[in-house]
């Protein structure tokens, strides 16, 4: 039963993962390490699988990897993310979501700037 858990929970927060890469708000790779987490727990086979998608190559295997986020990809999921809050907020004019979008600007911020290890870029390195 513990296994079956872990799997639905794992597939859930893949699923949420990749359609984070479209939803700038999202966060891709803490999902994706969520769900390598759950599936490591629940089945080899499944953890194969998700360790074999582009996804997470593209966003998991870097951070496994390095241990942090390059300047410039940070940049770009802030640049993003807060481009859709903009809107989000200049379309819904409503005070209680101004305050939900400043609290979600905030923690991010704070998530890029303190929490997530910066790391060089290897286009950087010359």
């Amino acid at each position: 039963m513990k296994r079956l858990i872990f799997g639905i929970c794992g597939l859930a927060c893949a699923a949420l993962g990749i359609v984070g890469v479209f939803v700038p708000v999202l966060p891709t790779t803490p999902l994706l390490l969520l769900a390598a987490f759950c599936l490591s727990r629940s089945s080899a086979r499944l953890t194969a699988w998700l360790e074999g998608t582009g996804v997470y190559k593209e966003y998991v295997l870097p951070f496994k990897q390095s241990g942090g986020i390059p300047r410039r990809r940070k940049a770009r999921i802030l640049t993003l993310s807060y481009g859709v809050m903009l809107v989000s907020a200049a379309l819904v004019q409503k005070p209680l979501v101004w305050a939900i979008l400043a609290a979600v600007a905030l923690f991010l911020l704070w998530l890029m700037a303190a929490r997530i290890p910066t790391v060089e870029d290897a286009r950087d390195v010359a």
